[in-house]
């Protein structure tokens, strides 16, 4: 199948047009899901999401859209999170008459650090009818990103020449893979929270906690499905486990999907059985709760 796509700017950023791109479901007033990349905010684009999933969202009914948005360390969390709100606004505003979308009807599926802000848009005043994170986390103030990791320990020592010959004196919305040894440098010394946010994660701790799903639950929180493998070097299953627990806690309806035995990423294969069988889960959480 291929999938018709337009594109759309949403927002402006000192003249830098900030993209999302629109699959049509071909359906009237469809129910839309809007994804947000991955690359732990420090690289790749709204052109990362899989065609084989678009394919099959838009096979569900759904139409979906893939976000841009600014890109760390060159901008800080606070304004990666407007942008995700912006965003959410824009189609809000613009979803009904220019894409022929349910603007009552929105998901929001990400993967990574894509399901970490995901995870925040049920924090925003105007929230998501329900939220699918792949392998995502909600508190980025647990030990797992401020100490060193001792999963990217075992790589290759990156210097910090090396890490910030990656990065750019400019705003981005598109980063390059080439970006991640920059993500592996903040890893291997536990200073990923701070790069990416601009905050002391000792001294201005308060600043931080806002951008903490897991620190800012009430009973409004969107019905959430959670998806991790328990053999996730990278983002710890625990994450997910703890969301899920203090989901539970607000009496927010939830599940937690543990896929036994994956890694981070396992949801590109899509022709892995097990893999077809959990986005069959997926579309069957977002009919139930959008």
């Amino acid at each position: 199948m291929v999938n018709s796509m337009s594109t759309y700017i949403y927002k402006e950023v000192n003249n830098l047009p900030i993209h999302l791109n629109f699959y049509s479901s071909n359906i009237k007033n469809s129910p839309v899901i809007v994804y947000i990349h991955g690359g732990a905010l420090i690289w790749g684009s709204r052109k990362d999401i899989i065609s084989k999933q678009v394919d099959l969202y838009n096979e569900a009914g759904y139409s979906v859209i893939s976000l841009d948005y600014r890109l760390a360390p060159e901008t800080k969390l606070e304004y990666i999170i407007e942008d995700i709100n912006d965003a959410l606004i824009w189609i809000k505003e613009n979803g009904q008459n220019l894409l022929d979308i349910d603007t009552n009807k929105i998901a929001l599926v990400g993967s990574s650090a894509g399901s970490y802000l995901s995870l925040l848009t049920g924090t925003f005043d105007e929230k998501p009818n329900t939220i699918v994170s792949f392998y995502g986390y909600g508190d980025i103030l647990a030990d797992w990103y401020v100490r060193p990791s001792a999963h990217y320990c075992k790589m290759p020592s990156v210097t910090k020449e090396e890490a910030f010959n990656v990065i750019d004196n400019n705003i981005l919305v598109q980063g390059d893979r080439e970006r991640y040894i920059y993500y592996v440098y903040c890893r291997q010394n536990g200073i990923w929270t701070k790069q990416v946010s601009g905050y002391n994660i000792i001294e201005e701790k308060e600043e931080i906690i806002p951008f903490c799903p897991i620190y800012n639950l009430d009973t409004s929180f969107p019905p959430t499905l959670l998806i991790h493998g328990d053999n996730d070097t990278d983002v710890p299953y625990e994450q997910s486990l703890e969301m899920s627990k203090r989901l539970n806690e607000y009496e927010v309806y939830n599940r937690l999907i543990t896929v036994k035995g994956k890694g981070h990423a396992f949801d590109y294969n899509m022709s892995n059985p097990v893999v077809k069988d959990l986005f069959k889960e997926v579309v069957n959480f977002l009919n139930s709760n959008i």
